[in-house]
């Protein structure tokens, strides 16, 4: 028995070697034979084997390996690995010898690595070059884009020639995505060899005439990059890319419509002229009869717009509703400089819109507001609501607001701006009351009629208790008395009795220029106070001791018995002080007014040079020069030329030959382009043939406002599509290529069997249409709610060829929405779900009200508002800045699930609590997710029940869809302990609960560094908490230090002396107990961090948050 067991266990191990070695051998056999290059690689990736990182050795094996699935596995730990920032240059060779892989995966993702690093590994890459250019014969078109892709990342002169063949091949490939790709690679060969500019021309040119929306938009970019000033190349495209401008991808969109800025103002006529004739005429004269015409072109004035202008202007106006704000911003900019001035208001409504969004946007959207409201208030006055600024907003976004309230300005509305300039002065941002008090000065210029109820506001503030108010009030009375100082004798008196109470260099100096200047009118006070100067002559600062000697001179040549001695010992002690500037201005002064043998015949000319009349000066908004720069440019926003910048050129003064826009396959746009002059045969044409155009704009148009992301989702659509193509034919594809496209140039056959159809309804609707004109305009700038948005989509999902039957419904619908937004009146929540409710509870897209008349402008009532100006019941103990780093992390409150239906999520917005000081300020946004209406959310019991919180408000109503932001206060008493409450409904109740981190427990403090160095003394020994750190690379710099720690808590920035040491100071909300943060940095990233708090348990756990933060890249 136990024989034969053994001979069964001998005849399985026999079996199971033979398997064994067939199966080594058929492994063997199976391995592909590697090529030269392949070879090549091996053999140098061999030596430096050992100098490699030990982490990546497991990389390197899993791609060696024969099995597919661990190399695709590698590939994806690698491309995981260089998203994270990290160096995987070292495995190069290993992945570059997959290059020639079948897997289609894994081919996908060493391009990927290939494109990062072949510019670094140009000679390893180089070496691949021939399976590159196998692979752009390769039929899946995301190989033959990808190898294109590294092929022109490797940036080395001598592939030059196969790169532009690469090219030139892409350009005719039948896939859209190849030919986008071929587009991008001809910005990279421009750059690596300028001198291919000529043949790299002729690829842009034939890429401009492709007809895919995927293309247009990379086409467009390599024309900006190689030859911007090639227009000849736009002329036979520019139809096309303005019907094509809706389905292009939204960064395509920007590109695109950038450069028709810049084309139109080359080929167009100016529409600002004042005898111009605009849309609406010139289309009563375009639907008359030859007979009503002929009267109407006796009178007719020189200038019509341009046809291929209006057919810009009118396909870029769907795009205000683009939920790319930088397509908003776009279209915005090419209305401001190529719309007729009367039109340039359609596009208000989308730039308030934008006001919504992040803080960045709203920055580079309020200045561009700040330079069009300068010249044209009418169009934001009615959303001047829009401005008002927020106690949220960060310093930058309030004083620009602060800026277009003031541009707005004029005498119906200044009763309503200057009340709001009241509280603005109470505000606890220092920087933002003083821009406010420079700003009431700068309406008080403008606006004559309340310049005295100005000053007397400002006068108040003199008395108030914090120094930078009182300095910049100061200097902007100064600069008022200037323009009227006959009557305001009273104020200069009353400013030389606060004159040793003020502190501010820039206060005093403006006092005692004014002393001078106007000492005749105080001959009494003037003298006193040069005797006090005197005393403090050699303690004062630079600019105060230059106006003592302006002063001493001026009282010497008006009063010279009370003031000859003062003068003689000011000038003497200038004569030796330490800056040469007022060294030098006392020998002047000496020679110019005390006469002597040298002083020769200036001493005559003593009175009139010193106490000559001033010039009233002239305070004028920052923005007023800015419009020399095109809208929405970095040289706009930074008020400089920034290296790149293209000025945008001048209107001819004669428009160019129109004709070369004609494309010579469709006869009836050849005819209206020639018909611009005063032939008539060949009107009819022009008539239908526009007519047609001007249906189809309408149509895409329409497209467009039935969803916001129309653009990317065309895009997107068309790249599924091109994907799914892929081991189809090349006949197939074409034909799904160019059906795909929503090209606005039909061909001739059906343009004409359309034509005849569309005579009998065009001039039955030629009447109604004139009449619906504005409200269609007035619906378009809507965000896409309501009856817009049915209409247009269904018309979206109607066929091509009732087209026109599409546009007799948005026709009949048009006077709906009308009457929507009459019914819009009524505030309710549900109306405006969608936009944030701000504190002040402001309408934005509801007209202001009737202005007040002028009588209420000199009413007694503006003064006893602005009486209101001083800050005196605010506390200076303790200075609250706004922090400079708002956290955009927001926190799940409850789930959609869970709330059955009812989302919300919070954030921290790290602003003082409006409610209660000793609250932290917390932002909830409410969402309707369900399919109905929920009514009466509300905060119901909390736990436990002594837990302090301000509610927000009951919301009644609550739309699907919609969703809301209410604030809310919550008493923490400096725990992290979660505050737990009930968010109710109507009909159920939910429990929520909100824990903070540590950070958001404090309130940033400011302090000088000495102050700092004493308190932090106080708090020594057990009330300090400090560790060492390990700093990642990437935070050594200051800045970054201020940025990690800011995102980790709440605290300000104290200003250091030494270069090693980082200090941030804050107090805790509820107790204000100080919070004293220092980083130490010492030797090869080490880091020594203290927390110096009374509260220990808060120091600690603030400790761990930062080391973390510090410590990680």
């Amino acid at each position: 028995m136990n024989g034969g067991l053994s001979s069964l266990r001998s005849e399985a191990a026999g079996a199971m070697r033979t398997v064994l070695v067939s199966a080594e051998s058929l492994q063997l056999s199976l391995k592909p034979e590697l090529s030269q290059e392949e070879q090549a690689l091996t053999q140098t990736s061999s030596k430096p084997k050992e100098t490699h990182k030990a982490g990546n050795e497991d990389l390197k094996e899993m791609l060696e390996s024969n099995k597919e699935s661990l190399k695709l596995e590698a590939m994806k730990r690698i491309v995981q690995l260089i998203s994270k920032g990290k160096n995987a240059s070292d495995l190069f060779p290993a992945v570059v010898k997959n290059v020639a892989s079948k897997n289609i995966e894994l081919k996908k993702l060493v391009y990927v690595y290939l494109v990062r690093y072949a510019e670094e590994q140009q000679d390893l890459a180089l070496l691949s070059i021939s399976t590159f250019q196998r692979a752009l014969k390769d039929p899946n078109q995301f190989i033959r884009a990808s190898a294109l892709r590294v092929l022109s990342s490797i940036r080395v002169p001598i592939i030059v020639p196969i790169m532009m063949l690469a090219i030139k091949e892409a350009a005719s490939d039948l896939s859209p995505y190849v030919r986008k790709t071929s587009a991008h690679a001809i910005q990279k060969l421009y750059s690596l060899d300028p001198e291919q500019k000529e043949q790299l021309i002729e690829v842009i040119e034939k890429l401009l005439k492709d007809k895919s929306t995927l293309v247009a938009g990379s086409v467009v970019m390599a024309f900006a990059e190689v030859c911007p000033d090639r227009i000849d190349l736009i002329h036979k495209n520019y139809r096309k890319l303005c019907n094509l401008l809706v389905d292009v991808e939204e960064w395509g969109q920007v590109v695109i419509i950038n450069m028709l800025t810049r084309y139109a103002r080359t080929q167009f006529t100016s529409p600002w002229k004042e005898d111009a004739v605009f849309d609406e005429n010139h289309e009563k004269a375009f639907y008359g009869s030859d007979s009503e015409e002929k009267p109407d072109q006796k009178e007719a004035k020189p200038y019509i717009m341009d046809p291929d202008h209006r057919l810009l202007l009118r396909n870029t106006k769907p795009l205000l509703q683009s939920r790319n704000t930088a397509v908003v911003m776009g279209v915005a900019q090419l209305y401001w400089h190529l719309a007729p001035k009367h039109e340039v208001s359609i596009v208000t409504k989308s730039l308030v819109r934008l006001l919504r969004s992040h803080r960045e946007v709203q920055y580079v959207v309020l200045q561009n507001i700040a330079t069009m409201s300068i010249q044209r208030k009418g169009m934001f006055e009615p959303y001047m609501k829009s401005f008002y600024v927020r106690s949220t907003d960060a310093t930058h976004i309030k004083t620009l607001k602060l800026e277009i309230l003031t541009n707005l300005a004029n005498e119906a509305n200044i009763s309503t701006i200057l009340r709001e300039f009241q509280t603005y002065v109470k505000s606890q941002d220092k920087a933002f009351a003083a821009a406010t008090i420079q700003a009431i000065g700068r309406c008080a210029t403008n606006i004559s009629e309340v310049t005295d109820t100005c000053l007397n506001g400002l006068v108040l503030l003199l008395s108030n208790r914090d120094e930078t108010v009182v300095a910049e009030s100061v200097v902007v009375i100064k600069k008022l008395l200037q323009t009227q100082p006959t009557q305001h004798g009273d104020i200069i008196k009353h400013m030389a009795k606060l004159f040793d109470n003020i502190t501010v260099p820039m206060a005093r100096a403006s006092i005692l220029w004014l002393m001078g200047e106007y000492c005749e009118r105080v001959p009494k006070i003037a003298p006193d106070v040069l005797r006090k100067m005197a005393k403090t002559f050699t303690s004062e600062e630079d600019i105060v001791k230059l106006q003592t000697v302006n002063l001493a001179a001026k009282l010497y040549l008006t009063n010279s018995k009370q003031t000859k001695l003062l003068t003689q010992y000011i000038l003497n002690l200038g004569k030796y002080d330490q800056n040469y500037d007022i060294r030098d201005r006392t020998r002047f002064i000496r020679q110019l007014i005390v006469p002597n043998e040298k002083s020769g015949a200036l001493n005559k000319y003593a009175r009139r040079i010193l106490l000559a009349s001033k010039p009233a000066p002239v305070l004028e908004s920052a923005f007023k020069d800015r419009d020399r720069y095109q809208l929405g440019t970095l040289s706009h926003s930074l008020n400089i030329k920034a290296s790149g910048y293209q000025e945008l050129s001048d209107w001819p003064a004669v428009a160019p030959d129109p004709t070369v826009r004609n494309v010579e396959v469709i006869e009836p746009v050849q005819e209206r382009a020639v018909s611009l002059g005063k032939v008539k045969k060949p009107k009819p044409d022009k008539f239908y043939s526009d007519e047609e155009e001007k249906e189809e704009g309408s149509a895409s148009g329409s497209e467009d406002s039935s969803n916001s992301s129309s653009s990317s989702s065309g895009s997107s659509s068309e790249e599924s599509g091109s994907e799914s193509e892929e081991e189809s034919s090349e006949g197939s594809e074409k034909t799904s290529t160019d059906s795909g496209k929503s090209s606005s140039g039909s061909e001739a056959s059906s343009s004409e069997s359309e034509s005849k159809q569309k005579k009998k309804k065009l001039t039955k609707k030629a009447a109604p249409r004139k009449s619906k004109q504005p409200a269609a305009d007035s619906d378009s700038d809507e965000n896409g709610n309501g009856p817009v948005g049915k209409t247009s989509s269904s018309s979206a999902e109607s066929s091509s060829d009732s087209e026109s039957e599409s546009e007799e419904d948005s026709d009949s619908d048009s006077p709906a929405p009308q009457k929507k937004t009459v019914a819009k009146s009524k505030p309710k929540v549900e109306a405006k779900s969608k936009n944030e409710v701000s504190l002040l509870d402001l309408d934005d897209f509801s007209p202001a009200p009737p202005s007040a008349p002028k009588s209420s402008v000199y009413s007694s009532s503006l003064l006893s508002d602005l009486e209101g100006l001083s800050l005196s019941k605010v506390s200076s103990a303790m200075q609250v800045t706004t922090s400079s780093f708002g956290p955009a992390k927001t926190y799940e409150l409850l789930h959609h699930m869970t709330g059955k239906g009812l989302s919300a999520r919070y954030h921290f917005p790290r602003q003082p609590c409006l409610y209660q000081a000793s609250m932290v300020s917390v932002q909830v946004i409410l969402t309707n997710s369900s399919d109905h209406s929920l009514e009466e959310i509300h905060i119901g019991d909390r736990s436990p029940a002594s837990l302090n919180i301000h509610c927000f408000n009951t919301i009644e109503r609550l739309e699907p869809g919609a969703s809301v932001t209410v604030s809310m206060g919550i008493d923490f008493s400096d725990s992290t302990q979660a505050a737990n409450f009930q968010l109710c409904t109507k009909e159920d109740q939910f429990s929520v609960s909100i824990q903070p981190a540590v950070g958001e427990l404090l309130m940033p403090s400011t302090m000088q560094e000495p102050d700092f160095c004493k308190e932090q003394k106080k708090l020594m020994g057990m009330n300090e908490t400090s560790a060492t750190i390990t700093m990642a690379t990437a935070n050594t710099s200051n800045q970054n230090i201020s940025k990690q720690v800011l995102s980790v808590a709440n605290v300000g920035v104290v200003s250091s002396s030494q270069n090693n040491l980082q200090r941030f100071a804050g107090r805790t909300v509820s107790s204000g107990a100080l919070v004293l943060v220092t980083l130490e940095l010492k030797e090869s990233s080490a880091a020594l961090l203290t927390i110096n708090t009374e509260k220990t348990i808060m120091a600690s756990m603030l400790l761990r948050d930062l080391k973390q933060a510090l410590s990680q890249a």
